[in-house]
């Protein structure tokens, strides 16, 4: 199966703890002696937001910030990348076509951000769509899709399953709610419908659940299910 996890920089290297980055790094090592042809996409996590916090308050401009948070995603990458050894690419790819390269020729290639303006939730989404995943998983510090920002709502209720369409609409509504996180952002949610994505949205705070869901189709997570033909 060929399979994109993405990892949020929270998620892999909370406080920069080097146990959390190596059992992340098991764990794509195992998927891939499974069989599976894994990329990688590894976001900022609280890193890149207190660095971003200071320059904004130096005086940088939201590109500038953009710049700044790439930079950070791409060193949380370089972690996993020293993790796995030669199993991965021994830099972060900056395009699509490099990563898409190495998952060609059985490197795991581990990217951090592209481009200003783009979330890793969005990279991995277009990677997902250009190498035709079967599966793109997202490790985040929430158990799944819910109804609304749980963290506003007590009455937020998890989806077991949706359409990419039904996740369009729920991410829209909680993106609408000023302050509320969204367990991905808008332009992801949107590649995932205009590509038909199957997803996983799971608590990667356990790297061995990102293996579970993959290996064995089990998780307490979200799974975006698409409809028709891919």
């Amino acid at each position: 199966m060929k399979v994109v996890v993405s990892i949020g920089g929270s998620v892999l290297a909370p406080d920069l703890e080097p146990d959390r980055v190596r059992a992340y790094a098991d764990v794509i090592e195992g998927l891939v002696a499974n069989g599976h042809r894994v990329g990688v996409v590894v976001g900022g996590g609280t890193v890149a937001r207190d660095y971003i916090t200071t320059a904004r308050d130096l005086g940088a401009n939201e590109m500038q910030l953009d710049q700044l948070g790439i930079g950070v995603t791409r060193l949380n990458a370089q972690l996993l990348i020293a993790a796995m050894g030669e199993q991965a690419a021994p830099t972060p790819p900056e395009n699509y076509e490099d990563a898409g390269t190495a998952m060609h020729r059985g490197d795991v290639p581990v990217m951090g951000g592209v481009t200003p303006a783009q979330t890793t939730d969005a990279v991995s989404a277009v990677l997902a769509e250009y190498v035709n995943a079967d599966l793109l998983v997202y490790a985040t510090s929430v158990p799944g899709v819910f109804s609304a920002d749980p963290n506003e709502h007590e009455d937020a209720t998890r989806f077991a399953e949706m359409t990419p369409d039904e996740l369009v609409d729920i991410i829209a509504d909680i993106e609408m709610e000023a302050g509320s996180n969204a367990p991905v952002d808008l332009l992801a949610a949107k590649v995932i419908q205009r590509a038909n994505l199957r997803a996983i949205v799971l608590d990667g705070t356990e790297p061995e659940r990102v293996a579970s869901a993959i290996d064995d189709d089990e998780h307490d997570g979200t799974e975006i299910r698409p409809g028709g033909d891919r």
